[in-house]
This record gives structure tokens, sequence and C-alpha cells, in this order.
């Protein structure tokens, strides 16, 4: 099969994030695995090898297991990582590597990370390539495909964690290979190499919640979907919607049953690859990307300041906004600016926007400043170091019907968020001043 890659580490934090590099490029190819095939057990199945093989001809082929995952440090099964810290993972690998820009795969249930990975670090996304990937797992009144709903969801995880590490996951998830022993026995392995029953359970239901739908219209990308015709755990339809609200994508599907790329037609499937990525031309730089966006507001500051005077008024505003830029920089935030009594501030992921901003509330909360908090996803324009579109608005309206203490957010965050522990109450619909239509809006629970 020829030589291995070495296994190489990288930090992030305190966690070490295993990878592996074979190929010279350009272009750089990021694959994002799905759970189950682990870095280390990848080059014992020949035709998997092969397929890799086939990617580094016509790249460098970077692949990582995520943390939590395989070879890279374990985490707890109470704070599992979610989709934002996939992207950050990806991030430090690629910096690992000396990658300025990447294209992304994304397979399986690694589709989403991959697709909000191009959403949110458009100048680090080449082009983006999906296999076997949908933006939503379950049915709902405007998407017709996928699960009946969260029950069916819970006996495949049920199957899941009984038969996990085990030849029947197999025959379950590769209909086609379920008569291939050397198969079936070098996948059972790589799941017991890569996670354990219970871990392999919670990822699942996991990443089974979350929904990208609103995200899709930000890649502006180069855009490959793959679909297999007769998946059985993801419709024709699921592939053909995420590529139909991905602006000028295309869409490709080929024969067969299986959850895995490099099984027959791989040589197609390849194919497809190799002419979608040697044929893209360069990306431009771009000036839009997919943020969540936080506005604060003191309340009641007009009052207060008459009340404490000019001085008292001036050291509580210095008290405020030191705390303020503490906080957002200490949740891998970027404070834009400060708008004389609150802030506007960005974050790649909603779960982290979410924790930052909860305690900013709190820090400032023990100063006696009471304030309320709006928060939404969305694309926003990059003026230099402002920024502005449509996203920015949306998320200031939204701030303007939360209450003192509160953090009120769009309805697309909890989706984004969903299977992370994160609790919303529903405040009903609002009108939005200057947008149209009517929208739902949650608060957080914490």
């Amino acid at each position: 099969m020829g030589d291995i890659p070495l296994t190489c580490f990288t930090k992030l934090g305190d966690d070490r994030i295993a990878y592996q590099v074979l190929g010279e490029g350009p272009p750089d190819l990021l694959w994002v695995t799905m759970v189950g095939e682990a870095l280390d057990s990848r080059w014992e199945y020949p035709p998997l090898a092969s397929f890799m093989r086939r990617l580094s001809s016509f790249s460098r082929l970077i692949m990582f297991d995520r943390r939590g995952l395989g070879a890279s440090d374990p985490v707890s099964l109470e704070a599992l990582p979610g989709w934002e810290d996939w992207v950050d993972d990806a991030l430090a690998v690629l910096d690992a590597v000396g990658s300025k820009r990447a294209a992304i795969l994304g397979v399986n249930e690694a589709g989403p990370t991959a697709m909000l990975f191009a959403a949110t670090q458009p100048e680090r996304t080449r082009a983006l390539v999906l296999f076997n990937a949908a933006a939503r797992a379950t049915k709902d009144v405007d998407y017709p495909w996928g699960f009946d709903g969260q029950d069916e969801i819970e006996n495949v995880v049920n199957f899941i964690e009984e038969h996990w590490g085990t030849e029947v996951m197999a025959q379950f998830s590769d209909p086609e290979l379920a008569d291939d022993d050397a198969f079936c026995r070098w996948i059972a392995k790589s799941e017991r190499m890569m996670c354990s029953a219970r871990e392999a359970a919670a990822y699942v239901r996991q990443t089974s919640a979350i929904d990208v739908r609103d995200i899709l219209s930000s890649i502006r990308v180069p855009t490959l979907v793959i679909q297999r015709k007769d998946f059985p755990f993801l419709t024709l339809e699921q592939g053909q919607y995420v590529a139909e609200h991905i602006s000028d994508a295309r869409f490709v599907s080929v024969p067969g049953s299986d959850t895995v790329m490099y099984t027959k037609p791989s040589a197609q499937i390849l194919d497809h690859i190799e002419e979608f990525l040697t044929g893209s031309p360069p990306i431009v730089g771009t000036d839009r990307a997919l943020s969540t966006i936080l506005f604060t507001d003191i309340v009641g500051s007009t009052q207060r300041a008459a009340s404490l005077g000019d001085r008292r008024w001036r050291e509580l505003l210095e008290s405020h906004d030191e705390v303020t830029r503490k906080v957002i920089s200490e949740h891998g935030g970027r404070l834009v600016k400060l708008t004389g009594d609150g802030a506007l501030a960005t974050f790649d992921g909603p779960g982290r926007a979410i924790r930052g901003a909860l305690a900013l509330r709190d820090a400032l909360d023990l100063l006696d400043i009471p304030i309320r908090l709006g928060l939404h996803t969305g694309e926003v324009e990059l003026r230099g170091d402002d920024i502005g579109g449509i996203g920015v608005h949306v998320a200031a309206r939204v701030l303007e019907h939360a209450e003192s203490g509160e953090l009120l957010v769009s309805a697309v965050v909890p989706l984004l968020v969903a299977g992370s522990g994160a609790e919303f109450e529903e405040r009903g619909d609002y009108e939005l001043k200057g947008l149209p239509g009517t929208w739902k809006l949650f608060a957080t629970a914490g």
C-alpha cells in the first residue's frame, strides 16, 4: 500500500489533536471524517487506503480525529464538543500544517460541520465537497424528509449503543458491504478505536438535532454535493435541498446505498471530486461571512446617568467597558465597538456567544450594571473593523424586545445549538422594526 503517513499532534488549549498529511497539492483538502473511521485504522482497509491515495494524487490530503475521538484527547460525556469546537479543531490542524486555504470535505454527519466551516470561515475555504450530507435530520412542515421525529432517532441511537464496535453495525450502516467479512471486521475495530458505544450514541444524538438550513445561503464558495441514490438514512431530496440552497452548488447522484465514499462506484466519486477541485477557479477574498452577533444595552441608562451625575456615570461606563472587553475576549468573541451604553460583538458560533453573553451579564450584575442582550446568527458585511448588513439589523431589533437581565435570541440560534444542552423558552412572534414579516424569539433559560 506504500508508506503510511505519520500521525502528528497539534495543541488546542490543553488538548492534543491527531492529524495526518499525505500528498503535496495544491489544493489542500481537509477531510472532516464521520464518527467511526479512526485515523490510525484507516490504512488497514485496502479500498480506503487506495481511495485516500487517489485523493492525495491531486491534493495535499489533511485528515484528523476531532477532539474526543480516535487518537485525539478524550472529552467528558457531559461536555461533548459541538460544531463550533470542531471548527476550532479544523483551524488548529490547518494552522499546524501551514494551510492558508483548503477545500473542505464533509461526509455524512460531519457534513453540517463542513457547511458551517465554509460559512463562518470563508477566507480559509477554497471549496466545499459534501457526501451523503443533509441540512437537517428530521421532518417538519417545511422539510418533508428525514426521520419522523425524536422517537425514531432514539431508536437509531439505542441500536448504535447496543451494536457499536460489532460487525452488526457494519451491516446496518453499509448494506452493500454486509457480506464483505474483511470490511465488517475492520470497521468494527475502527469504531472501537474511535470511541465507546455510549460516546457514539451521544454524538449521533447531538448531531441529529442540528439544523443548518438557515445558513446555506451564506455559503459562497464553490460547492459540490454528492449523494448516493439509495442511501437509506438520507433521501436524494435532502442532498438536492442542500445543493439548491447554496449558490451555484453542483449536485451529483451516484449509485449505491452505503454510508462511506470508498465503495463502488468509488472511481466515479473520485473523478467528480478531482474534476471539481482541479477545475475550480481561485477564490477571491470575501467581504461577507456568517457570524453570531451580540448587542447589549445598559437598562435605564438615561435615567441612571441623570441620577448619578457626569463624573460617577463616566466611572460606571469605564467599568462597564473594561469588563465587556475582558469577558468577550475570554469567550472567543470580537468586540466590534462600544456603543456608549452597550456593546456590539461577534462570535464564530452561537454556543460560545451564549456562554459569553451570560457571563457578561453576570459579571456586570456584580457591579450593579443591569443589561439586556440580543443575539442573532446571520450574514454580516465586513467593513474593515466594523460590520454591517441585515444580520446586524436583526440582532439590534431582537435586543429591543429583551427585558432587564434577559438574553433574547432569534429562532435560528436554538436550531444551531440543538443537542448542546442549551435550553430556551419561546417568547412568541414579534414584528422587528424595519424588517419584513414576524420573527419568533426565544429567551435563554440560563
